[in-house]
C-alpha cells in the first residue's frame, strides 16, 4: 500500500513538472510554433522554432545584425527534422535531425544546416558540424509582419520553405531525392555550384 502511495505521489509531481514546463514555454515572450511540409507519400518536414514579435523594433540591420549567422528564431536552436532525403541547389540532406541557422543579408540569406542538435540558439560554435550551406532567395514585402514565422508551400515533390518578419522573406525549395526534378532546376543548381568561389 505504501509503495501504491509513493508511486502515485511521484506520477503527481511529474505530470505537474511536465505541465508546467508546457505551461512556461507557452507564455514565453516568444513562444513556440512548428511548420509542416507533408508529401502524400507520408514523408514529411518539421521544424519546431519560437516565434519572437517585432514590437516596434527594427530587425533585420539591427537586432539581428547583417552578414551574422542567426539562431533564426529565439531561445533553443531551430530544428529541422525529415524522415525523406532532399536535394538542394548544395548538395543533399539526409533523413534525420538537425538544427537550422542563417546568415541575412539585404539582397541574399544563407541557410545552414547544422548535424549538432540540443543546443541553445546561440553562440553558434558548430561550424565542423555543419552539413550543407544553401543559398536563399529574398524579397521584400508589402506589409511587415509582426510575428516570426516559418512556413512552407508543398508542389508535387518540392517543398519551398519560407521565413517571414518585419519587411523580408527568404526562401528555399528542397526536393524530394527520388521526385522529378525539373532539366531546368538541375541546370540552375549546377551552374550555382560552378560559379561557387573556390577556397
Amino acid at each position: 500500500m505504501l509503495k501504491k502511495t509513493a508511486f502515485t505521489a511521484l506520477l503527481v509531481v511529474a505530470t505537474c513538472v511536465i505541465s508546467c514546463a508546457q505551461q512556461g514555454e507557452s507564455q514565453r515572450p516568444s513562444p513556440p510554433a512548428q511548420a509542416q511540409c507533408a508529401f502524400s507519400d507520408g514523408k514529411t518536414i518539421t521544424v519546431n522554432y519560437s516565434s519572437p514579435r517585432m514590437r516596434g523594433r527594427k530587425i533585420f540591420g539591427e537586432l539581428v545584425p547583417y552578414g551574422e549567422v542567426w539562431r533564426t528564431g529565439a531561445n533553443e536552436a531551430t530544428t529541422f527534422v525529415t524522415n525523406e532525403n532532399f536535394i538542394t541547389v548544395n548538395g543533399n540532406i539526409p533523413a534525420g535531425s538537425y538544427t537550422i541557422f542563417t546568415v541575412p543579408n539585404p539582397d541574399k540569406w544563407t541557410l545552414i544546416i547544422n548535424k549538432h542538435t540540443g543546443e541553445w540558439g546561440i553562440p553558434y560554435k558548430y561550424e565542423s558540424e555543419e552539413l550543407a550551406r544553401v543559398p536563399m532567395s529574398v524579397t521584400k514585402l508589402s506589409s511587415p509582419v509582426e510575428n516570426f514565422t516559418i512556413s512552407f508551400d508543398q508542389t508535387g515533390g518540392s517543398c519551398t520553405m519560407r521565413i517571414s518578419w518585419e519587411n523580408t522573406q527568404a526562401s528555399v525549395e528542397l526536393t524530394e531525392k527520388n521526385a522529378d526534378v525539373p532539366v531546368k532546376a538541375l541546370h540552375k543548381a549546377v551552374q550555382i555550384k560552378k560559379e561557387k568561389p573556390q577556397n
